[in-house]
């Protein structure tokens, strides 16, 4: 039961809403994740002022309740159990989400502000933000900070980390800073002052030059990471440059609570299509990769034949999405994928390439460049005719996760090996030793990613009622993250650590890092009131114990 004494308390030092009823309370124990874990209080802050009260009123009162704590939360569309907690959430959506300043080049915006309306929005200035991820209708600016988020277009344009310029930030001491990247002469100045700000700066100056070493061993050898903190990426020694931004973004609202973003923005290019590779089996993948990579396309993307089985199956579903007339008009444009499967069987992976650029002429021709690369691999390919049958090929790469969570019933879909990276080189080998791996277990899932950096998403179907179930997600996820560091990959590209991967954080990186970590944390959070269990301190005992008992 909520601490109602406590709260009462609370709610008369905001302006926001302070929410105890056991329906708001079950509606926050869930994201997209596995687990389950009920709220005491959900408070929807009306602005940064009420993000510190509530910061103070947690530290004030931490020694006498041991277990406050404060965890922000949006869109909820996490598939780590990253905004899950058992004492105050904090949720953005309501209050703090609106876009503040915005040009072409530039855009300042609340966390709460979901992405769906983001795009909307500074697409009017021909601008995007090409960080988004594959459910970009449902999540938010915020969220995609927290996680250090990546998509589709992550090939060309790269993760999150890449667009964040400025933050606001409430600390732990309950005060809002501005973090933007400092020259060497003014990170000295911040190191002078004996400040909570200065003191946090000096301290986090000195562990990354101290562990120089380590920590540049430590960089995974991939692509994109959100495993860990990115100690190795605030000091630039070409630029001589120190950005707290890139420890703060993807740290999952553990070391401060983001009030306010300000994103750089990339030119919305005129046209884009795309090509599809049909592959029957997966040999030779590296090959056709490495191939396709040298072209530079601006998305290359994956699903797996299940994938495709799911879009069949539950074809109607594109009627809430597009209406009755131009779902109709998709399942024409189908007819030449029809006819390929009668003829040869459902293909076991099918390669999304996307170009764009403002010359038809020249995308045309990037295109015919991938089907001859298929052609000399004896591949099948299709060039979309136009936008619209273009899209039929992104529904089902973004909507298989979706489908398979409304339709299965005595399971549910079970995100816990769902975002693993090796270098695309090693997929040929690595791939068929993952799917050995996940036959030792019978289970039936589905695999999409981006082919192009060689992450992928495996999300198995699960009955979470049995309790060997939870037996299996802690075998399985050694298991292949064994693999992985045989490749030199990471356990997570873009989803990051949440309950789900921070106990395997020493697997991947061993003791002495995981003990930066653990320092890092405490530099800024010393009495662990922010998310705690996540990134550092949480348990195998936690994934088995907030495990959902039902597949609701």
């Amino acid at each position: 039961m909520p601490n109602t004494i406590l709260f009462e308390k609370l709610a008369p030092l905001l302006d926001g809403d302070v929410l105890t009823d056991d329906a708001t309370r079950k509606t926050y124990s869930q994201d997209a994740s596995i687990f389950e874990i009920t709220p005491q209080v959900v408070i929807y802050p009306k602005h940064t002022k009420d993000v510190q009260t509530i910061i103070r009123f947690v530290q004030e009162y931490k020694k006498e309740f041991p277990k406050l704590s404060v965890t922000a939360r949006s869109a909820g569309t996490d598939m780590s159990g990253g905004p899950l907690n058992d004492s105050i959430i904090l949720d953005f959506t309501k209050y703090i989400n609106k876009i503040t300043e915005l040009g072409a080049t530039q855009a300042t915006v609340e966390p709460g502000c979901y992405y769906r309306d983001f795009e909307k929005t500074v697409g009017t200035f021909g601008s995007m933000l090409p960080s988004y991820t594959a459910s970009k209708e449902l999540c938010t600016v915020g969220g995609m900070v927290a996680n250090n988020s990546g998509g589709e277009k992550t090939i060309k344009f790269g993760k999150t980390e890449r667009y964040v310029q400025k933050l606001k930030v409430v600390f732990t001491d309950g005060n809002v800073y501005d973090i933007s990247p400092l020259t060497k002469s003014e990170l000295e100045i911040k190191t002078q002052h004996a400040t909570f700000e200065g003191n946090l700066y000096k301290a986090i100056l000195t562990l990354i030059h101290t562990n120089e070493s380590a920590l540049k061993k430590a960089k995974p050898n991939v692509s994109k990471n959100s495993a860990g903190y990115a100690l190795w990426d605030i000091w630039d020694e070409k630029t001589q440059t120190f950005d707290l931004c890139k420890l703060i973004t993807g740290s999952q609202g553990t070391l401060g609570i983001i009030t306010e973003i300000t994103f750089s923005l990339v030119p919305i290019e005129k046209y884009s299509n795309v090509v599809a590779v049909f592959m029957p089996s997966l040999e030779n993948l590296g090959d056709i990769v490495r191939d396709i990579v040298a072209l530079k396309p601006d998305s290359f993307e994956s699903y797996d034949d299940y994938s495709m089985k799911l879009a069949v199956r539950f074809f109607f579903d594109f009627f809430k999405y597009l209406g009755f007339i131009e779902t109709i008009k998709l399942g024409f444009r189908f007819l030449p994928e029809t006819k390929m499967i009668l003829t040869g069987g459902i293909p076991k992976l099918t390669l999304l390439v996307e170009f764009a650029g403002n010359s038809e002429k020249e995308i045309q021709r990037q295109l015919e460049n991938i089907a001859f690369i298929a052609r000399t691999h004896e591949l099948k390919s299709h060039i979309a005719r136009n936008s619209k049958e273009a899209e039929k090929y992104w529904k089902i790469r973004r909507e298989s996760f979706n489908m398979l969570r409304k339709h299965m019933t005595g399971k549910r879909t079970a995100p816990f090996i769902d975002d693993l990276i090796v270098r695309p080189e090693h997929m040929a080998s690595f791939l068929p030793k993952l799917q050995a791996l996940l036959k030792e277990y019978n289970l039936t899932y589905t695999i999409a990613g981006h082919a192009g950096d060689g992450n992928f998403h495996i999300i198995p179907l699960m009955d979470l009622a049995l309790l060997e179930t939870r037996d299996i997600i802690l075998e399985l996820s050694k298991k292949v993250y064994d693999l992985i560091h045989l490749y030199n990959g990471s356990i997570t590209a873009e989803h990051n650590d949440g309950i789900i991967r921070t106990p395997f954080l020493s697997q991947m990186f061993g003791a002495d890092v995981c003990e930066l970590f653990k320092q890092t944390k405490e530099i800024f959070d010393p009495l662990y009131i922010l998310n705690p269990r996540k990134k550092v301190g949480g348990t195998f005992d936690d994934i088995k114990k907030f495990i959902r008992t039902g597949n609701n």
